[in-house]
């Protein structure tokens, strides 16, 4: 891994762009989010198949 100073990596290019105030604000406290859509009869599904668990 080189250290040179014209690095021109993601990570620096979003370093020299980043907007303080656009961060303070996304991190407070209170700040409204969209709520997750329902999921239908289907896509409601457990992650192990009830016929497949052992721990009953």
């Amino acid at each position: 891994m080189s250290n040179t100073n014209n690095d021109s990596s993601d990570i620096n290019k979003a370093a020299a762009q980043a907007d303080s105030q656009k961060i303070a604000d996304n991190l407070e406290e209170n700040k409204e989010v969209n709520t997750p859509e329902p999921l239908s009869e289907e896509e409601q599904t457990s992650f192990i198949e009830d016929d497949l668990r052992t721990d009953k």
